[in-house]
């Protein structure tokens, strides 16, 4: 009965691409009845209110579930010879906190601080101070230095946790720490301009390549460098979130961007525009970073020592071998103090 029911249904969605195939005549309800379904493709119905989800801060509460006062259905327990027929969800469906609780126990120290910042830096970009306090009570039920350390961050005060806080036993398996990983297919941005020795440059991506991993080079302008080497990326168009590591190959002065009226990045003259940004925000993120040829005078530029975890100096191959070493562990763990317990 079980495989016809999941059957049934996923014909209906692979057949009109979507969930919305109750609002056909055939299969819609002699009763209206609002599903909070508002994607997929074939949607007709004409929605009210302002959210379709709950709880929510914008629509007062809104939609709220039906109950026997307003004619919902209900069901009430019927004997049978066994037992008791009865419409209900198992004790674990209430369970909402133990297997969050299970993966933040089982992280490392400074896994748990990259967690609580998350947590820190998302929240305090929401205006709502009920759904932090909501979001906090949420912590409270998982572990009590999650939601103090967050809390703390968000200047708001510590909630109590309502339900019973059950030890659970840590599985080294959540913790990315400890073991290594493939290398295939992660990518390696890598910052040139015309001033970089194109041999080096060359060479530098054939070893990522030969790495099995994918070098995207990073230059003022989509034109390829000396003519021969293919530009996948501009200073205007890279971010540092497609990147598992970067290799500066230049300390030059700023170039012209893609569009050169437009380029309101230049900033530091040390430094090619973007370039600053990008490196910050892969230093924070624990990701690797290489030099070649004067390209460490990005980092000393910037304030960065040499000689911090995750960084690595030096030319060709060995540069690309380290890179990869500190790419099977996902991240340099230990550039920044631990602050969890």
């Amino acid at each position: 009965m079980q495989g016809r029911l999941f059957s049934y249904l996923d014909t209906q969605i692979s057949r009109l691409g979507g969930p919305n195939f109750a609002q056909l005549p055939i299969n819609r309800t002699h009763a209206p009845v609002n599903d909070m379904l508002r994607d997929g493709m074939h949607q007709g119905a004409v929605h009210g209110g302002a959210a379709p989800y709950r709880p929510n801060s914008v629509d007062g509460g809104c939609p709220f579930l039906a109950d026997a006062d307003t004619a919902a259905f209900i069901e009430a327990p019927q004997a049978v010879p066994s037992g008791r027929k009865v419409r209900e969800h198992p004790a674990t469906f209430a369970d909402h906190f133990s297997q969050a609780r299970l993966f933040f126990g089982s992280l490392t120290a400074i896994e748990q601080d990259h967690v609580i910042q998350a947590y820190a830096f998302e929240l305090g970009k929401c205006y709502e101070e009920s759904i932090k306090l909501r979001q906090l009570r949420a912590l409270a039920n998982i572990d009590a230095y999650l939601c103090s350390e967050v809390a703390h961050s968000l200047g708001l005060p510590i909630p109590e946790a309502t339900e019973d806080l059950t030890d659970e036993e840590a599985s080294p398996a959540l913790s990315q720490l400890g073991a290594t990983w493939p290398v295939e297919g992660r990518q390696v941005g890598v910052i040139a301009d015309e001033t970089t020795d194109l041999a080096k440059l060359s060479a530098l991506c054939e070893a990522v390549l030969e790495a099995g991993m994918i070098a995207l080079v990073v230059a003022p302008t989509g034109a390829k460098l000396g003519g021969d080497v293919t530009v996948q990326r501009t200073y205007l168009t890279a971010a540092s979130i497609e990147f598992d590591a970067i290799v500066l190959a230049t300390a030059a002065s700023p170039g012209p961007d893609a569009i050169d009226s437009r380029d309101a990045k230049a900033g530091d003259p040390s430094a090619p525009p973007g370039t600053d940004a990008r490196v910050a925000e892969v230093w924070r993120h624990a990701k690797a970073i290489g030099t070649i040829g004067e390209g460490s005078q990005v980092l000393t530029g910037a304030g960065l020592p040499l000689d911090a975890p995750g960084v690595v100096t030096g030319d060709g191959d060995p540069v690309v071998a380290e890179i990869a070493s500190l790419l099977a562990s996902h991240r340099a763990w230990d550039r920044f103090p631990v602050t969890a317990e």
